[in-house]
């Protein structure tokens, strides 16, 4: 598919609020389920709670804009686009966040974007060019050397073993989000992007409202926990496909998944005030040459 200079703009845009959006996510997802010191909601919890509130709003949209029932060939991609987005990437990362910070958490999920790109371009049969690719190489490598240079070696033995463990749930959250975004991406562009999410919200429902009742907290939580768990729910959930998907569909997936590059950083600059974690000079560096490489790979030509 062929997209003009106008819709790739379009896209880009609104794939960077989806993104902005998005980026919150990890830092609310460890102010909702705390710390092994001070545990507040389960990760289980967490991912089937939020998608079970966003489905609601969803059943509700659906209803609203007068949406037609998918076709019978949407709803295997549909089920495939609940699995990465509305199960994988946030059972994954919400078990997860009680082990590690926001901003390890962000550099080890900065990798989507690359593999974004891949699921996107074997769906769509897209050919990006060979500087689209070392563009996305680059970014990618900047973020894995950050990831690198940002490791603690100084660590206990047993948070080394936690923290090894919830970053294999990180990597395998990113696997699913890729999958999530292509082929959700895909059922864009004959389905409204806000449908495709909604969509893929209500078909989980009979399997994440049982969930989430039996993972209900047994114990009061704090409001900011349930302030946390709300933006989830909405934003992270809901909201912020509307964008995402919408900019996929318009610019390519294959091109906008780079905007997700800038994704760890701006995860770490929320995770400053909202967690009083600390960003450093490297960090700064590593995110000015990252963005670098989305708006010089959003310039090679992609057929």
């Amino acid at each position: 598919m062929n997209h003009t200079p106008r819709q790739i703009n379009q896209g880009l845009w609104l794939g960077l609020l989806g993104i902005v959006i998005f980026s919150v996510t990890l830092p609310m997802t460890r102010l909702a389920v705390g710390t092994p010191d001070a545990p507040q909601m389960s990760g289980v919890f967490i991912a089937m709670g939020r998608a079970v509130v966003a489905a609601a709003l969803s059943a509700m949209f659906l209803m609203a804009t007068r949406a037609p029932m998918p076709s019978r060939a949407d709803w295997r991609p549909l089920a495939i686009t609940a699995a990465g987005v509305v199960f994988g990437f946030p059972l994954f990362t919400s078990i997860a966040m009680r082990y590690v910070e926001a901003m390890h958490a962000s550099v080890i999920v900065g990798v989507l974007p690359l593999a974004t790109a891949a699921v996107g371009a074997l769906l769509h049969r897209q050919r990006p060019s060979t500087g689209f690719w070392l563009c996305a190489a680059l970014g990618s490598a900047l973020v894995a050397a950050f990831a690198v240079l940002h490791s603690n070696p100084s660590s206990a033995s047993t948070a080394e073993i936690s923290i090894h463990g919830a970053d294999l749930l990180l990597v395998a959250a990113m696997l699913c989000a890729a999958v999530g975004y292509g082929y959700g991406a895909r059922l864009s562009h004959h389905m409204r992007a806000e449908h495709v999410i909604c969509w893929a919200l209500v078909i989980a429902l009979p399997f994440t409202l049982p969930l989430a009742t039996a993972t209900w907290p047994g114990v009061p939580m704090k409001a900011s926990t349930w302030w946390s768990f709300g933006y989830l729910a909405v934003f992270s959930m809901w909201l912020g496909f509307f964008a995402w998907y919408r900019g996929l569909a318009l610019g390519g997936t294959v091109r906008i998944s780079q905007v997700q590059l800038v994704q760890p950083f701006l995860s770490m600059l929320f995770a400053v005030p909202l967690l009083g974690e600390q960003l450093d000079a490297v960090t700064v560096g590593f995110g000015v040459a990252v963005i670098a490489t989305v708006f010089v790979g959003k310039k090679m030509p992609v057929w």
